[in-house]
């Protein structure tokens, strides 16, 4: 596990809609140098969380803190500090990635030249040089996908989060994106990621955390999870015992 310092901490978070609490009392941390993983069954409540962490939801009650900064009650330090990517990017269509880029600097209150000199970098490394200056609504899922990420990492943040990066991209493109995600965290920042794709975060995340029924079922390392004596070694065993889907994969297994 790493040592680096303290950036993302939830505290007895609950979220109620009506009588259904999505999410039920969980506390973990996340420390700069991690990439953490954030794992559940469609309706466990990972969307949910991630969108207090990033101030797009208020808990009902319950702490959240982003880089020592609370989010409820510092929410623009809260926000400088770190970068977000949804499952479904929200991009100007009628600008270029140029000038979207250039709108999220300005955001960010980034200096022009500063800026301009992320941005080619970014384009760069993304592999959107040729393609800059073209309005997004042309450009692939894919394309979209990695503009979204760059806007993310533009003020270079202490805290990236991400629901469902690599969803829909191509293997050349989800690659990239993981080693993106990996060096960003060897730099020193937190990664948060959500995932349907069990072998992606067994591969790539130091931690993981599963939720079900808004309930933190378990948090740890791959070697933790697996001391907990649940059935088999992959994540994928691990997953299905802890959220109840270990009978629905031995029926599955028996129909073949």
């Amino acid at each position: 596990m790493s040592n680096g310092s303290l950036l993302i901490e939830t505290k007895n978070l609950v979220k109620q809609f009506g009588d259904k609490a999505a999410v039920n009392n969980i506390s973990f941390e996340v420390r700069g140098g991690e990439v953490f993983g954030f794992l559940g069954p469609n309706g466990a409540g990972k969307t949910t969380t991630i969108k207090m962490i990033v101030g797009l939801l208020q808990p009902t009650s319950g702490d959240v803190k982003v880089a020592g900064y609370d989010v409820q009650t510092q929410p623009m330090l809260a926000k400088a500090t770190s970068g977000y990517v949804p499952d479904t990017p929200n991009l100007y269509m009628k600008l270029s990635a140029r000038e979207f880029l250039r709108f999220v600097g300005d955001l960010y209150e980034m200096k022009r030249g500063k800026a301009e000199e992320r941005i080619d970098e970014l384009l760069k490394l993304f592999d959107l040089t040729d393609v800059r200056d073209d309005l997004i609504d042309s450009y692939s899922h894919g394309m979209k996908q990695k503009t979204a990420l760059a806007a993310a990492l533009i003020h270079d943040p202490k805290v990236l989060v991400l629901d469902e990066p690599t969803v829909g991209l191509d293997p050349k493109s989800a690659r990239l994106i993981k080693d993106i995600l990996r060096q960003l965290a060897d730099r020193g920042a937190a990664v948060f990621l959500s995932t349907h794709i069990l072998e992606i975060a067994e591969r790539m995340c130091d931690r993981i955390g599963i939720i079900d029924h808004g309930n933190l079922v378990a948090v740890g390392t791959m070697d933790e999870l697996r001391s907990m004596g649940k059935s088999g070694s992959s994540l994928e065993d691990i997953f299905l015992a802890l959220t109840g889907g270990a009978e629905e994969a031995e029926i599955a297994e028996v129909l073949r």
